[in-house]
């Protein structure tokens, strides 16, 4: 059985990625894109289209294009936006890195994703300075001022009118997976896969440009750089960063900037469900909260959506799918669902041990088809062939089943299940069992 998506499909063009992401931005060249939560810097639309320009002519200037690679080390500021898509416009690509990296692990990056420009936000230049060493980084910035080292924004030059050709199969951003294996690998992800799930997001969510965002989750990881950063920035609505997470500061921010919709992982849901201090900000702008990157108990989520008064749902994606395959449409919540294939894009369930397809309700590795799912890893050809097969289907790694209504429910990982007497049984499943209140150990 393939599930289709309910969705009616959406056009994907054959676009760059910035060209698409700002195309509302000379409409709304006055209003705040990016806020700085703890400041309350602003960047405009206007600003931020000038500000990408300019620094993807200076970076051209400096023989940066078509094939090379940027590495990006930096919290959540507003300059974020500027510099990934400066350096997609000129034709590159970007690798992102958690700044919570030390300079051997940041090394390790540099080398993989052969980056000949890093920058790298103040409080890590250190870290990213020593990282350079004995790698294929040639130009050391920093983003902000300070550390000895040459700020980004000193590259500006006239505004780049047009950026670099480029196709819609070139690879613009190189994040790192865990994929199915636990090793990281480098995901190659091309313009044509971020456009078609800016696409497929902005449309399943039910993106306005009249929203505010909230970006605490980090944009070096492709849950904040695709579905808070990219497909808020192609919405037109308004995104307030968070460089860390903090509740209180959170919370004061929901209600500062009035946030219609925020995105979260599963501890800020216990957070809001469970914390005192949460009932004392007004959070009654809030219209949906949306939990990925890791499962969320149903209960939870119906705790949580009781406490603030606004539906908090799940999705569903991995790097190697741009990230998103299932979205939960506003009004569409079912109690532990990560929601329904997004459009232009399938989904089936097949068997672990035989690869035979199932049907309805059976459990089986959930497997994914459509224009967001990745090019492959870079320089590792084993791995690739791995996980996407022939026909292009995507083998999530995943344990889950679909119901009547094209809904997934992810119950595991593949690699954890536990093999007992010829049977396959979801640690997951186990665990629910041992708290149920009949059992007593």
């Amino acid at each position: 059985m393939i599930a289709t998506s309910p969705l009616p499909d959406v056009e994907i063009p054959e676009i760059g990625l910035t060209d698409f992401v700002l195309a509302r931005a000379p409409l709304l060249a006055d209003k705040p894109a990016l806020i700085d939560g703890p400041s309350g810097r602003v960047i405009t639309y206007g600003e931020l289209e000038s500000g990408i320009r300019s620094l993807a002519a200076g970076l051209v200037e400096r023989g940066f294009g078509r094939g090379s690679v940027l590495a990006l080390m930096a919290p959540n500021v507003p300059e974020f936006g500027v510099v990934f898509h400066a350096a997609a416009y000129a034709g590159g690509t970007v690798t992102t890195i958690s700044p919570t990296y030390t300079a051997e692990e940041t090394r390790s990056h540099l080398r993989d994703s052969r980056a000949t420009v890093l920058v790298a936000a103040f409080p890590y230049l250190e870290t990213a300075s020593a990282a350079a060493e004995g790698t294929h980084v040639t130009s050391v910035y920093a983003l902000g001022d300070g550390g000895g080292a040459e700020p980004i924004a000193s590259l500006s030059s006239s505004p780049l009118q047009k950026h670099a050709v480029v196709q819609p199969d070139d690879v613009v951003a190189l994040p790192y997976s865990s994929g199915t294996t636990g090793r990281n690998k480098r995901v190659m992800l091309t313009h044509r896969n971020l456009v078609a799930n800016i696409a497929q997001v902005a449309a399943a969510a039910q993106v306005r440009e009249d929203e505010a965002f909230m970006a605490v989750l980090p944009f070096f990881h492709i849950y904040g750089m695709q579905v808070l950063m990219n497909t808020g920035l192609r919405a037109g609505a308004t995104i307030v960063t968070m460089p860390r997470f903090d509740l209180e500061h959170l919370l004061a921010l929901h209600s500062r900037y009035r946030v219609t919709r925020s995105f979260v992982a599963p501890p800020i849901v216990v957070a809001l469900a469970k914390y005192p201090s949460v009932a004392h900000y007004d959070l009654s702008a809030l219209e949906q909260v949306l939990s990925g990157a890791a499962p969320l108990s149903a209960d939870l989520a119906r705790e949580a959506a009781a406490r603030i008064g606004c539906e908090v749902v799940q999705g569903y994606g991995m790097t190697e799918l741009s990230p998103v395959s299932h979205v939960t449409a506003p009004g569409d919540f079912r109690p532990g669902s990560v929601g329904v294939t997004v459009s232009n894009t399938e989904c089936r369930v097949i068997d672990v041990a035989t690869g035979a397809p199932l049907g309805l309700g059976q459990d089986g590795e959930t497997c994914v088809r459509g224009p967001q799912v990745m090019l492959g890893y870079l320089g590792n050809p084993e791995a690739t062939v791995g996980i996407l097969d022939t026909d292009g289907w995507l083998h999530t790694g995943n344990i889950g089943h679909v119901d009547a209504d094209g809904h997934l429910y992810i119950v595991d990982r593949l690699k954890e299940l536990i093999k007992y007497n010829g049977f396959q049984v979801p640690p997951a499943e186990l665990e629910a069992v041992l708290r149920s209140p009949n059992i007593h150990v």
